[in-house]
């Protein structure tokens, strides 16, 4: 296999240092898209060639040289991965497949325990009014998808800003949001290099929702400031103990984006300022990166297949 192999390890340092560019430079529907489905990928090659270069050191295993009629030699010389970077492959991986498995189970957890709670929720309808004093609203996915909202909420919104709020959730509900965080966090998990591209994903949905709001309204200053204003009624309400799986779940929640100031200023800056533009250059770029992530584990996967086909070959002639 050629040096080419680890660049599927090192371009997510890129798309990590590239996701909040992205994320404020870029349409918010468009950014979640692209930066999800790039988490994916980059995630999906290092697994590959971290698996492709622990295969290497497998096979220098005296036992299996044995067995699969391979001859060592052959793949010490043309390997360019040594053997303690092999075996460092193998445990990286390992780590990376326990990482991602638990948190699958986990966020399945959370999923199933979010539909059970919102079929328990009172009425029939999407939106779920609760006595809490306490300033929250979130929503849980489901069939369907419910909205909690607590009275301390609607006590700290004017009229107009609470159907900000509704709208907002509406959107995350509509979009299927927490499929984006979902992936997003997976993709993290298997590779931590890309936690910084899993938080992007979660800012740009709740701008995606916020900019729904602002378009259902049609005032994005109004939007801007109830996103504020119920961002300073969480902050302000006194410590409250939210339902398990909307903890869990807090990718779809928004008081679990408003209670971590930094990103609320630049959704509102956002909402205020000139509306994000499509840009090809970032967009191709983005694609490059990604293109040349899975092209080279692609190679690598050739080169190694050419190389246990010559090892094989010297193995048993």
């Amino acid at each position: 296999m050629h040096h080419a192999v680890y660049l599927p390890l090192v371009l997510p340092l890129l798309a990590a240092a590239a996701a909040r560019p992205l994320a404020g430079r870029l349409p918010p529907a468009a950014a979640a898209w692209l930066l999800a489905l790039s988490a994916i990928a980059l995630a999906l090659a290092s697994s590959a060639v971290l698996g492709m270069l622990a295969l290497t050191a497998l096979v220098r295993i005296p036992l299996a040289e044995s067995l699969a009629g391979m001859s060592g030699p052959v793949i010490s010389q043309h390997d360019p991965a040594s053997a303690p970077v092999a075996i460092a492959a193998g445990a990286l991986l390992a780590a990376a497949a326990a990482a991602a498995c638990r948190a699958s189970w986990r966020r399945a957890r959370a999923l199933i325990a979010a539909g059970r709670e919102a079929r328990r929720l009172p009425g029939a309808g999407q939106v779920v009014v609760t006595d809490d004093q306490a300033a929250d609203a979130y929503t849980l996915p489901g069939l369907p998808c419910r909205i909690v909202i607590t009275a301390g909420m609607l006590r700290a919104l004017s009229g107009p800003e609470r159907q900000v709020l509704l709208a907002h959730e509406r959107a995350h509900a509509s979009g299927l949001h927490y499929l984006f965080t979902t992936a997003a966090r997976l993709a993290a998990a298997a590779n931590p290099l890309l936690h910084p591209v899993a938080s992007a994903v979660g800012y740009t949905v709740e701008r995606w929702a916020d900019e729904r709001a602002a378009a259902v309204t049609g005032d994005w200053e109004l939007t801007a400031r109830a996103i504020a204003r119920a961002a300073l009624a969480v902050t302000a309400a006194p410590p409250r103990q939210a339902g398990r799986a909307a903890s869990a779940l807090g990718a779809v929640s928004i008081p679990a984006r408003m209670r971590r100031a930094g990103p609320v200023p630049r959704r509102v800056a956002a909402l205020l300022g000139p509306p994000p533009q499509p840009q090809l250059l970032l967009l191709v770029a983005a694609v490059l990166l990604v293109a040349v992530s899975g092209l080279s584990a692609l190679e690598a996967a050739r080169d190694l297949h050419a190389l246990l086909v010559s090892a094989r070959a010297a193995g048993t002639s």
